[in-house]
Order: structure tokens, then sequence, then C-alpha cells
């Protein structure tokens, strides 16, 4: 991968709008100018580099890497799936960290007033590596949903939260996972702003029965797309 070029420019029109009404706390962070693209550097194309030994043990069990005395409650699940780019091209070594709410809908944040209770053996984060393949798993409880203040009795769907590191800079990306079936996702503003099905469909993990856990777990697969790149170095200039 090291030797790939410059990545695909994105596509502002697949973006959702930075200017929402619905979603109400988008409109003071929306910016008022157009925005500029920056011409990606060396900087912006290589690296970050993750090494394993980086990661802890249970770095990937956020059933387990909090734990004092006790297991977190709720519902055991594993989320796993490949990381790729847009040309279908596996992304080894990618970091992908994932932070959520714990079974009752409550994020372990000094901010975070919701009545639901806080779970004393559950931290809510994670991180791990893919391997050569772009293959990421890992061990969660299913996050519960949870009201906030943007219209009247509004619920957001139960959701996990991805960072996503590349082989580039260029290619971070934020993003959030929500589980099949969930009925709140139509209803959600947040992911009404993005701009058709297929995409919406995309952000959603899909049950994966055959790799339930008998007795343990259920399994969810999301599989991610990054940017891809567009030429190697010795055919032509970044």
């Amino acid at each position: 991968m090291a030797h790939y070029g410059p990545f695909v420019m994105r596509d502002s029109a697949q973006h959702a709008p930075a200017l929402t009404p619905t979603y109400k706390t988008s409109v003071l962070r929306s910016p008022k100018n157009a925005l500029i693209s920056i011409p990606q550097t060396l900087t912006e194309m290589s690296g970050p580099l993750f090494q394993a030994n980086e990661l802890g043990p249970k770095d990937n069990d956020l059933i387990l890497n909090f734990a004092k005395d006790g297991l977190p409650v709720g519902e055991r699940i594993i989320v796993h799936g490949f990381v790729r780019d847009e040309f279908g091209r596996p992304v080894p070594n990618a970091l992908v960290e994932v932070w959520q709410a714990n079974a009752s809908g409550r994020y372990r944040h000094r901010k975070d007033t919701y009545i639901g209770a806080l779970d004393p053996n559950f931290g809510g984060c994670g991180r791990v590596l893919t391997d050569e393949n772009g293959y990421y798993r890992y061990r969660t409880i299913r996050p519960g949903p949870y009201p906030w203040r943007n219209r009247i009795n509004e619920w957001r769907p139960a959701h996990i939260h991805y960072a996503i590191h590349g082989d580039g800079w260029s290619q971070r990306l934020i993003t959030q996972m929500y589980f099949e079936g969930d009925t709140l996702i139509n209803t959600c503003p947040i992911l009404a702003t993005v701009p058709n099905d297929e995409q919406r469909r995309g952000l959603i993990a899909l049950e994966d029965r055959a790799n339930f856990i008998e007795l343990d777990s259920r399994a969810y697969r999301f599989d991610i797309y990054l940017r891809g790149r567009r030429m190697t170095w010795f055919e032509n200039k970044a």
C-alpha cells in the first residue's frame, strides 16, 4: 500500500448537506461560505501507521475491557466485517475505533444526564486493527436508544460510532452504524440527511445468523468503504 498514489477526490454530491434545519444542531455548525478543496500532499497520502503491539489484549472486547466486579448488563453481540476502498480492495492494518451508549442508552460521559443507568462494568469504547484481508471483529453490548432534544419526544436509534484510520489521512472516516429492524431508523433526522436509500442501507448492520454464538451472542455484519487510491507512484506524479 505504501507505493500507491493519491486518493480519488470526494464526490460532494454523495455527502449529506451541511445545513439541515430538521437536524437542529447542524444549523450552528454549518459553514457560511463555500468550502475550499485542498490539494493532497504526501502528508495526507502517507500514514498513519499502526502496530498490533500498540493495542491492548482486550481493546476489541467491550464486554471485558472495563469490567471490574462483574460483566456488563445487556444483549451480547459480535460485530464484524471488512474495510475496503471504493474499488473493492482490502485495507489492511486500518484502525477501527468504536464508542457507544450502554444497554440503557447512556454514555459514560460527564455531560450525559439521561436517566438511564450507568453500568459500572461497561466503558463503551474499544478498537481493533484489520487483518491482511481488511477484516475486523469486536464484541460488545448492544446499545440502547435514547431521547435527545431535537424535536418533541425525539429518540435516536440504537447505534455505534466509528472512527476509521486507513493507510492515509485522506481516508479518515467518522460514521455511525445502525441495526437492522430498528423502527426508529426511519424517523431519525440525522439519517434523513443521507442523500439516498442505498447510502442509508449502507449504514445499517445486517443480522448475521451464521455467526451467532450458541447461548452467548448474536452477530451483525457491517462492511466499511473508504476512499481509494487512483495510481501508483511510478506511473504518475501525485
